[in-house]
């Protein structure tokens, strides 16, 4: 199965690629099905289930299904655009997606929080509805956000794993080993053979500008993330620190006053930078997810800015290995946290960040899935719960340890020579059957963990 780095690496919009994205992505798909019928559409319906229920407000998943169905997309979101959009909708109760007209559409009636009717396919699960004059429902599909933005209808989740209809591409691997043993006999590392699979399906300028893009957005997050003040909408009060230390942090270089240890604080400070935008619901990359967007970015700047010899034309490489790693994670077990809890979403991100870095610095691709490995394997049982429901508490902070453990994971695979005991498929496998033996509670409902054990009014 192949899983292009642009699929792993997506731009969107705050705060979740699951609660929020992914919706958006659904009420596309379903408007673009809706185009294509031969039945008259007069209105429109939504129902939230599981987890996009009972975390939905938190993670303005409402807000993204209105705006999804008026035909608006993640990738181009416009924030003054959206909000101008919101409040018409809300006036006129009606929505105009291209090609269907103006269609009814209610939001505080027909976007429903069903928080009893729990979908048996995926804990993010949708239905959409759409209506005939009489309001009568004559069409309807059932959609799963399956994490980091992906997308499937209940027929293709029922069918198993995505069938990749595309060209076979020249190095197909499905697991650790099987990219070990290709890179072994072909000779090429692991983001040479992953980018020759990404030409077989692009052009050379498409990969390379996307690419470009992905990390311009990245560093664009961390650059108004370090920049901004404020308290984070959704009612905890959450202040913005990500300003504050990095302006410290500033203020004692070359002082000759901090402890060694304050590299850690960069780190954390370029992540909680990405999670803050994100919380705020400020244009993001999933690096594989929005709840788990600070990692990579924060990895690349900490190179960046502090690593002598690093430089902006190796990101590339950096990234065409995350994403090798990233997709092998997704494929073999998930990047949901509301499918494996917080391990799937941080864990995941870590052991990209940890790839990607060993690889930069010079890692055999033996060091190279080393470094993944020791990164997720730290994060196993990693629960996911967010305080009412908000990527902030404790997400924001997560980050910034997860980048921390990436850049450790990294450097100690470096130290080696790629022989360990546990391998990245194992942990990959471990972290699978964590999440699917983990309760319910911990994985992005609210019901439980932080979520109930710290006053959230």
């Amino acid at each position: 199965m192949f899983l292009s780095v642009f699929d792993m690496f997506k731009v969107g919009v705050g705060p979740s690629s699951s609660h929020t994205i992914g919706p958006m992505v659904a009420t596309n798909r379903f408007l673009d099905h809706l185009r294509n019928q031969p039945f008259e559409v007069k209105g429109l319906r939504a129902s939230l289930h599981g987890s996009l229920a009972f975390t939905g407000v938190g993670h303005a998943t409402d807000r993204a299904v209105i705006l999804g169905l008026a035909g608006m997309q993640s990738d181009n979101y416009d924030a003054a655009k959206a909000d101008a959009e919101l409040a018409r909708i809300a006036a006129d109760k009606t929505v105009h997606p291209d090609g269907l007209g103006e269609l009814s559409f209610d939001p505080k009636a027909d976007v429903i929080f069903n928080y009893d009717d729990i979908l048996t396919g995926h804990s993010n699960g949708m239905k959409l509805y759409a209506k005939d004059a009489q309001g009568d429902v004559i069409i309807e599909e059932t959609y799963y956000s399956i994490g980091g933005g992906f997308v499937l209808t209940a027929k293709e989740l029922a069918d198993g794993k995505a069938t990749d209809t595309g060209a076979p591409v020249p190095f197909p691997f499905q697991s650790a080993a099987e990219m070990l043993e290709l890179a072994k006999t072909s000779g090429k590392s692991i983001a040479d053979m992953k980018r020759t699979n990404e030409l077989s399906r692009m052009k050379h300028s498409d990969l390379d500008a996307g690419l470009t893009r992905i990390w311009e957005v990245m560093n664009a997050c961390i650059d108004r993330g370090i920049s901004s003040e404020g308290i984070l909408p959704g009612g905890l009060s959450v202040r913005r620190r990500a300003k504050g230390i990095y302006d410290a942090l500033m203020a004692e270089r070359g002082m000759n006053l901090t402890a060694p240890h304050t590299i850690n604080d960069w780190m954390s400070t370029y992540a909680m930078a990405v999670n803050e935008e994100n919380a705020a619901g400020g244009q993001i990359v999933t690096a594989p997810t929005n709840g788990a967007a600070g990692v990579v970015p924060a990895t690349i700047r900490y190179w960046l800015d502090h690593v002598p010899g690093a430089t902006v034309s190796k990101v590339p490489e950096f990234l065409l290995t995350a994403a090798a790693i990233g997709g092998l994670i997704k494929y073999n077990a998930s990047i949901s946290g509301a499918e494996c809890g917080c391990q799937a979403e941080v864990g995941s991100a870590a052991a990209m960040a940890a790839s990607g870095l060993c690889a930069v610095m010079g890692g055999t691709p033996e060091q190279i899935e080393n470094a993944a490995e020791i990164a997720l394997e730290h994060h196993l049982g990693m629960t996911c719960d967010p305080v009412k429901g908000l990527v902030q508490v404790p997400c924001i902070e997560r980050n910034g340890l997860g980048a921390i453990k990436a850049v450790s994971a990294a450097s100690l695979a470096i130290r080696g020579d790629g022989k360990h005991l546990v391998h990245l498929d194992v942990a990959i496998e471990t972290m699978r059957q964590t999440g699917q033996d983990m309760s319910e509670k911990y994985k992005e409902t609210a019901l439980g963990g932080l979520a109930v054990n710290v006053p959230n009014c």
